[in-house]
């Protein structure tokens, strides 16, 4: 009872979604889908196809029904856009291929064939996975898997270009897009455009590979580039989308102003040149393709035969601007070496035509792997191949050496003989082994036989006795030399290892650097612009993640900058063992690095210079203030410096000097705030003005309002003035020295007082020293 009701429930469901699926067939109006008129043409219809696709592609319109609107937009679009197609659906009402008089004969069955060719229902509709059996057969043959596309695919990607379509079991707008897919391979395939189908279901590995992570999904590969298709699945499309692939630079447009710079390229690019004369104003898909595979080996450009100006090249060549014609020039410009027309050229016939022309005739040798092509390894006695080889130095083209050469190759070119050519300043190794040590050859052109034996190198080789002058005398030499050839192989009887030639025209690192940043670039734009959102989110991630611990730490430094100007002097033992480990700019580091001047730069500290020095230093910047008179100015001055030349290497720490005679008046204030355990005297003391304050040392924040306070050595003459129980202390504590100024106790006591900067120095980058905080620094007078 129960299987009795499942089936009739599979039934049910069956009928009501064949019902539904009828119903929008029959009501698939393309005109109305565009909302275009009957009497609309291509152009509008084409205008309006475009805005639409804007507006409900899927990846810009995030409607549940996007995806199905989009769908119909493309289909309307197909349809209209073929005139066949639009004719058979203003006169049937239907634009498959079943229309005309098969349709008249069977009118009963119109609806069932409306349904089936709008919807393309076949017996995949219902597509289980343990029936893969039943995918569609077309398909088959273009299956990859994994180890094929890395193998085969990719490799194959740098001679053509390859269209693969990502596909999985029930997919319903796979089967939408099928019709289209089918009619596209069959055109490009003949073409030869490479095609390749990926089941995500089974080749996951390979589709996430490929980073199609939907389907269906459709890209191109060309020189082992991945590029998304993201248009409307229609054959117009699919076939700009398969050109859009191939390099704009292959296929050069030549008119009567540029075609003898053109074919004049054989001696810079060693290549022969081919020129297509069509009626056709762009150069065909076919023709782009053959150039793209055979980039390598000789250089395209193509003539519109409707352009004014191609007359001259027109009647110089004798060509039939009615009929395609195919011309390739080698080493001469006048006249071409081989012509091929036809009203139809195929894919075949070009190729052939291409293959049996992708050399000079006299090319010159520029890799090794051009040496392996054309002087081939002998395989038998009746596989024989000779290479006549002409030895000159670069520049000498024109000269009549190489036109004789030349002219001798055309008259008795050979299946059996190839003419070739090196420059032998390029090549000096390859070319010294095959001349005679004498000074014979030196500067002058050389003519050599020879045959490879195999791969390694070795050959065997005559080299003519005489150098290549180009004269009557040296072609019949050289001509006798090879019919004697032919009868006797033995000829060449010296036997040689040759090394490898160099790649004159590989890039420099410098180039290929330039090349690889420029495709890395061009990938990521590609993939910002477009859908493949997936692959972009871990950079994407990283970037915005980056932007934020950037702003974030500029916002805290900030909010923490202003904070700490707002609070009050914090406590001294918190100050010395926290705050202070956090300065980075002065560390032990800092303190061993090399001067990196000669002398140390100290400059005065006046009301000029004062704001620049300390009130707006820079954070983390302090500026070393020695205060002098104008009596001790010299000798402090030269003991400063000697002190901190070691320190000056630092790029935080400044250097300065303050005038008492000038601002005592600023000193005393700052020094107000310094704590001491003995009192200040304040200006009623009777010795306020005998105070001397000629070697202290202030170092100064500017930025976060502190200083350090360096307390000079005693001299002999303080300790018999202060007694034997005054501070010694040079650091930590103020203390007082009263008496007469040190400007009478001579030079030698006076650098006494600054006999321990440097350890105080040295302190003072540990961070280890006191720091008494200022409200705001005061003017300087």
């Amino acid at each position: 009872m129960g299987v009795r009701t499942l089936s009739l429930s599979w039934q049910f469901l069956i009928v009501l979604v064949l019902s539904l699926q009828i119903l929008s067939a029959l009501d698939l109006d393309p005109y109305r889908v565009l909302r275009v008129s009957r009497a609309a043409s291509q152009a509008d219809i084409k205008k309006a196809y475009k805005k639409l696709a804007r507006e409900w592609h899927p990846d810009k319109n995030k409607d549940p029904g996007a995806e199905d609107k989009f769908i119909q937009i493309s289909k309307a679009y197909e349809i209209l856009s073929n005139e066949e197609k639009r004719s058979n659906f203003d006169r049937y009402g239907d634009a498959g291929e079943n229309t005309g008089y098969h349709q008249a004969q069977q009118p009963q069955g119109h609806h069932f064939h409306h349904f089936h060719d709008s919807f393309y229902f076949d017996e995949s509709f219902f597509h289980f996975p343990f029936h893969s059996e039943r995918r569609d057969s077309s398909d088959e043959k273009y299956l990859l898997h994994f180890s094929h596309y890395v193998n085969e695919v990719v490799p194959d990607s740098f001679r053509k270009p390859y269209l693969i379509k990502i596909t999985s079991d029930w997919c319903f707008s796979c089967i939408h897009i099928e019709p289209v897919w089918k009619e596209v391979v069959q055109e490009l395939e003949g073409l030869g455009v490479g095609i390749g189908v990926v089941h995500a279901g089974y080749e996951r590995r390979l589709a996430h590979h490929l980073g199609a992570h939907s389907t269906p999904s459709i890209l191109g590969i060309i020189n082992g580039k991945i590029s998304f298709f993201h248009n409307a699945v229609v054959r117009e499309n699919l076939r700009q989308f398969v050109e859009s692939l191939i390099p704009g630079n292959l296929v050069e447009k030549v008119t009567d102003k540029n075609y003898v710079r053109f074919l004049s390229g054989w001696q810079q690019e060693n290549k022969p040149h081919v020129l297509l004369f069509d009626h056709m104003p762009l150069a065909p898909l076919l023709y782009k393709l053959i150039a793209f595979a055979y980039k390598d080996y000789l250089s395209f450009g193509y003539v519109y035969v409707g352009l004014r100006g191609t007359q001259e090249m027109t009647s110089q060549y004798n060509v039939n601007i009615y009929t395609p014609t195919m011309l390739v020039f080698k080493e001469h410009i006048d006249k071409p070496a081989d012509v091929i027309q036809a009203r139809g050229l195929k894919k075949q016939t070009i190729e052939d035509f291409v293959s049996q022309n992708k050399y000079l005739l006299a090319a010159r040798l520029t890799s090794q792997k051009m040496f392996h092509e054309l002087c081939p390894v002998k395989r038998s006695h009746r596989q024989r191949k000779y290479c006549v080889l002409l030895l000159i130095r670069e520049g000498t083209k024109s000269n009549p050496d190489f036109e004789a050469f030349l002219s001798f190759a055309l008259a008795n070119s050979q299946d059996t003989v190839r003419f070739v050519h090196v420059y032998s300043n390029r090549q000096q190794e390859f070319a010294n082994t095959l001349l005679p040590s004498s000074e014979t050859f030196q500067g002058k052109s050389a003519v050599s036989i020879l045959e490879r034996r195999n791969t390694a190198g070795k050959v065997v080789y005559k080299t003519l006795e005489n150098p290549w002058t180009g004269s009557e005398k040296d072609k019949f030499i050289l001509l006798g030399y090879l019919d004697q050839l032919r009868r006797d192989p033995a000829l060449l009887s010296s036997e040689a290892i040759l090394l490898d030639l160099v790649d004159e025209l590989a890039p420099v690192f410098f180039l290929r650097w330039i090349y690889s940043t420029s495709e890395y670039f061009s990938d990521f734009w590609d993939s910002v612009l477009h859908n493949n959102w997936r692959e972009m989110m871990p950079l994407l991630s990283l970037i915005f993640s980056a932007l934020f611990i950037l702003f974030g730490t500029v916002i805290v430094q900030a909010f923490s900058d202003s904070s700490e100007d707002q609070e009050s002097r914090p406590p001294e033992k918190e100050v010395s063992e926290k705050t202070e480990k956090t300065e980075t700019c002065f560390s032990k580091e800092n303190s061993s690095r090399i001067p990196k001047k000669g002398f140390v730069e100290v400059t005065e500290l006046t009301d000029v210079t004062y704001m620049s020095n300390l009130v707006r230093l820079r954070p983390g910047h302090m500026n070393v203030v020695l205060i002098l008179s104008n009596s001790t100015k010299t000798s402090l001055l030269q003991k400063f410096a000697f002190e901190v030349y070691t320190f000056t290497g630092s790029s935080c720490l400044h250097f300065s000097f303050l005038s008492l005679d000038k601002h005592r008046e600023w000193l005393e204030y700052l020094l107000e705030f310094a704590q001491d355990a003995a009192p200040i005297p304040n200006q009623y003391d009777r010795h306020f003005l005998e105070r001397d304050y000629t070697g202290y040392v202030l170092a100064l924040n500017g930025h976060k309002k502190y200083f350090c306070l360096f307390k000079p050595q005693k001299t002999v003459d303080d300790e018999e003035t202060i007694g034997p129980s005054g501070d010694l202390d040079t650091s930590l504590h103020l203390g007082e020295t009263r008496g007469k100024p040190f400007c009478n106790s001579g030079s030698k006591p006076i650098k006494g007082k600054l006999s321990k900067l440097s350890l105080w120095m040295e302190r003072l980058l540990e961070g280890s020293l006191q720091r008494f905080y200022i409200p705001s620094w005061p003017e300087l007078d």
